[in-house]
């Protein structure tokens, strides 16, 4: 039997000289999408994919931390109120605020027959990147992406 010290690793023929992986600074998996073979997620994807996982939980769910997720899923089918607009504001502004990666620009929370859609810029701030997430709670549907 070899001894530790005997053993020599050599690196992965697969990942030598792979530029491609230094430049990814964030590096996950998501198992949402059935259609892809690959489910690894980098960078701005997983950023958000990490954002939108967290609007999918109802606050209160999530086991040994029940104040993670969203207030939307209790307010759905409530008439949207002054003081409901201005939780969901703050609701979203908190979750937002709490993911380093993102800065956000603008908060828009429209109520559509359908449901809510919240359309939010962020800036992902290690690219200096901004885009639009348009987040659309649907009381039928679930939560859609655009």
């Amino acid at each position: 039997m070899a001894r530790y010290n005997d053993i020599t690793i050599k690196p992965n023929a697969s990942n030598a000289g792979n530029q491609g992986s230094r430049t990814q600074v964030y590096r996950g998996i998501s198992t949402v999408n059935p259609d892809v073979r690959n489910f690894s997620l980098y960078d701005l994807a997983l950023i958000k994919q990490d954002i939108i996982n967290h609007f999918h939980i109802r606050k209160g769910e999530k086991i040994n931390n029940a104040s993670f997720g969203t207030i939307i899923w209790n307010v759905l089918f409530e008439p949207l109120t002054p003081v409901i607009k201005e939780a969901i504001a703050n609701d979203v502004a908190t979750i937002l605020n709490t993911e380093k990666r993102v800065q956000v620009d603008a908060l828009n929370i429209i109520e559509k027959e359908y449901g809510i859609q919240i359309l939010v810029s962020v800036t992902y701030l290690r690219y200096n990147i901004s885009e639009t997430l348009q987040l659309n709670f649907d009381k039928n549907n679930g939560l859609t992406t655009n």
